[in-house]
């Protein structure tokens, strides 16, 4: 099966409003005849006679044109004629054919939407037919036309989202028997849990029948699906991701189309209905947000949610910036290398420099005579700041690797994650890293295993699904933290929940509460990230709110509201 790659953000274009021009079988007028709304004068010949190469913006009835021209062929059955409308005729007319005869489809009907600028949405229908059973396809997707520099002529960017939005490079259409059964997903009481009805699941159902199909106990039916392509690591660096080895990273293929149903097996995962239930309501009220909840004691994973289901999971998979939630780790290394006491004096200047940058508190405040407590409680950024030049340059990443299990890429939750990054950095870099900048990565998942260790002074690897279920190991950390570290740290965050920069959003939720509030900025965005992580009882949350601004009011609520719902 496919390995692991970033999930490229679409838009499908669902615009009901539009007024469409009919293509296909059963529109000979516009096929047979070449002739309707879209009608397109002149022709190759045309431009060939032109005295010089055309150059500059595509007019619209160019983008018309190609466009027309290539789906007309492609609903007509022509493939090798469409493929010739395209910049790359060879790769065009081999996807095409194979819709055919890989995807088992039949003649198809096209209409094409409203263009915009250089890109035109269109909507495909068509039946899937395997061995006496026919059954309906319909869906949409898009083209963009573009002006080839050899002669000026416009053509149809050929690229496999054409033939399908959620086709990438090497992906193939394939209607036949499953290769995997259908799983129905429990909740830890039993209950199923489906797309529909928790949104932020569907992509984690897909990995899970993947990689768990086999083992349910189910069999397989005859599907349309996707075929995800295998990526070598070379391939994978060349897309920006990290090249990983394990099932974990794999893509999951996509079922379409259901031709005869399979006998589903039973999975049952960690995910709790009304803690799942929660984070779907909760993030769907905002935008750009991410939250996940799990068991300190246990690191079972209660739920995890985004504000965009479809798009990229955040929640489990997001690499970002963590901000001053990770001065959580930056003073557990603190505490333990004795550079930090909870109740000694504490620098916490407007400023502090090192490596050549100047670092400045939020809104440039500072603290005179104040221990560490305070600057904690505060999120002082010059109190960590102050204490670079006592530290080696790898001592972040050890403290993160080897009691936090951060960084290890060795996470196995039963699904896709990212398992943070705390790279070893020098100089105003590595300063910038102790206050969750620089080269530090993690995502809500990671902050609320981070708090949760803090908690309980020992890393428990968060899952999703039992290693009961297929007998993986589960990642371990080197040590735990020094029970006088510990103890500081739980402090620490228990006066930051109840008295400090947290106190808002965790108010009234008991004795056994710890908090830390974050943001991170990032280049070329007006607000920062927002990030919020705090424990409940046995229950620790993260979230982030991307261009939230201050993590306490924008993320803090989201996560109280997880913690009241779990």
């Amino acid at each position: 099966m496919g390995k692991r790659r970033r999930e490229v953000r679409r838009e499908p274009g669902t615009n009901n409003s539009r007024k469409y021009a009919v293509i296909g079988a059963a529109a000979a007028v516009v096929i047979g005849a070449g002739v309707g709304a879209w009608a397109f004068t002149g022709g190759d010949e045309a431009a060939d006679q032109a005295d010089a190469i055309p150059t500059g913006p595509l007019t619209a009835a160019e983008v018309k044109g190609a466009a027309t021209k290539f789906l007309d062929a492609w609903a007509a059955g022509e493939p090798a004629k469409a493929a010739r409308q395209t910049d790359a005729p060879t790769a065009a007319q081999a996807a095409l054919d194979a819709y055919a005869k890989s995807a088992k489809t039949g003649p198809v009907e096209i209409q094409k939407g409203k263009r915009a600028k250089a890109k035109v949405p269109f909507s495909v229908a068509t039946t899937v037919t395997w061995e006496k059973t026919d059954k309906p396809w319909a869906y949409e997707s898009e083209l963009t036309v573009v002006r080839r520099a050899a002669d000026g002529r416009p053509l149809v960017h050929w690229q496999p989202s054409v033939l399908h939005p959620d086709l990438a490079e090497g992906d193939q259409l394939v209607t036949g028997e499953a290769g995997t059964p259908p799983i129905r997903a429990l909740d830890r009481d039993g209950g199923e849990l489906t797309k529909e009805k928790y949104p932020s699941l569907g992509a984690v159902l897909d990995s899970l029948r993947e990689r768990y199909g086999e083992k349910a106990g189910g069999t397989p039916g005859v599907e349309l699906r996707i075929v995800r392509a295998e990526k070598s690591d070379e391939e994978k660096k060349a897309d920006g991701a990290e090249a990983k080895s394990g099932e974990d990273d794999e893509v999951p293929d996509k079922t379409l189309l259901t031709l005869a149903e399979g006998e589903e097996g039973a999975l049952r995962t960690t995910l709790s209905a009304k803690a799942q239930a929660t984070a779907e309501k909760e993030v769907a009220e905002r935008k750009k947000a991410s939250v996940v909840a799990l068991r300190p004691s246990t690191g079972e994973i209660l739920a995890f949610a985004n504000s965009n289901p479809a798009g990229f999971n955040v929640a489990l998979q997001g690499s970002l910036a963590p901000g001053s939630t990770m001065k959580i780790v930056s003073a557990s290394m603190l505490l333990e290398k004795d550079l930090a006491g909870i109740d000694k004096k504490h620098p916490c200047p407007k400023y502090s420099s090192y490596g050549g940058w100047k670092f400045q508190n939020v809104e440039k405040f500072k603290i005179t005579g104040g221990t560490f407590r305070d600057s904690f409680g505060a999120s002082c950024n010059t109190a960590f700041i102050s204490q670079a030049k006592k530290l080696k340059d790898d001592d972040l990443t050890k403290q993160s690797q080897q009691v936090f299990g951060l960084g290890k890429d060795d996470w196995s939750i039963g699904v896709p994650s990212f398992d943070g990054a705390v790279p070893v950095q020098s100089d105003a870099s590595m300063a910038a890293s102790l206050i969750g900048q620089g080269g530090v990565r993690a995502n809500p998942l990671n902050m609320a295993s981070v708090v949760a260790t803090a908690k309980t002074g020992e890393f428990h690897q968060p899952y999703l699904v039992s290693p009961e279920v297929d007998g993986r190991s589960l990642a371990k950390a080197e040590r735990k933290l020094s029970a006088s570290a510990r103890s500081q740290l739980k402090a620490l965050l228990t006066h930051t929940a109840v008295a400090g920069s947290g106190a808002e959003p965790m108010a009234g939720l008991g004795a056994d509460v710890g908090a830390k509030t974050g943001s991170a900025e990032v280049d070329n965005q007006k607000k920062p990230n927002g990030w919020f992580t705090a424990w409940r009882g046995d229950v620790a949350a993260a979230a982030v709110i991307q261009e939230g601004g201050r993590g306490g009011a924008s993320a803090g609520p989201l996560v109280r509201a997880v913690l009241l719902g779990s």
